[in-house]
């Protein structure tokens, strides 16, 4: 029997993530016929509660979070800590406020297939992690899908931006028409 420290860092991490991005798809496999919409309400509580290690991650690692770009680029790297290697992503830059992260591949929605959980319902769960973690690690910015594999895009895109204040009434007396 080999032992543990015999086998390499990148083969455990991968067979660990392997077997991380099969629970959501297994569970929801296993309590959705039981729970029925229940089980969605419950499962959003769940990721909720894991954007909170994915900002304690972040806040660990002293990730940058100055700006849209560093928000992406952070949450791309825990993204992948949290998710493994395969999940696949980059960042694009559209304006000096906003970035976007392309998901070019996700681990969640290609084990959910193999084990014939729907598309669907991987959605609300990434998307209850990204729109608390953001704003988490930095307030006044938010997220917005543009783009999900989920639905049946060829990828995602996430964009982060600050979010915009509403006019107020003393803005709308300063601005000049």
């Amino acid at each position: 029997m080999p032992d543990i420290n015999s086998i390499p860092d990148v083969v455990k991490w991968r067979l660990a993530a392997d077997c991380a991005a099969r629970l959501p798809a297994l569970y929801d496999v296993a309590f959705r016929k039981v729970l029925g919409e229940k089980y969605d309400e419950i499962e959003r509580e769940i990721w909720i509660e894991l954007s909170c290690w994915a900002v304690t991650i972040a806040k660990d690692l002293a990730l940058p979070v100055k700006n849209a770009h560093d928000l992406a680029e952070s949450m791309r790297t825990v993204m992948m800590i949290l998710f493994g290697p395969d999940y696949k992503s980059e960042t694009i830059d559209v304006s000096d406020e906003g970035s976007v992260i392309l998901i070019k591949r996700c681990p969640f929605l290609d084990t959910g297939y193999e084990i014939g959980a729907n598309g669907e319902h991987t959605f609300p769960r990434c998307m209850a992690l990204t729109l608390t973690t953001i704003p988490a690690l930095k307030k006044d910015y938010s997220v917005r899908y543009v783009r999900s594999m989920c639905t049946g895009d060829r990828q995602c895109e996430i964009k982060i931006s600050p979010e915009k204040k509403p006019e107020t009434m003393e803005s709308k007396k300063g601005k000049k028409r």
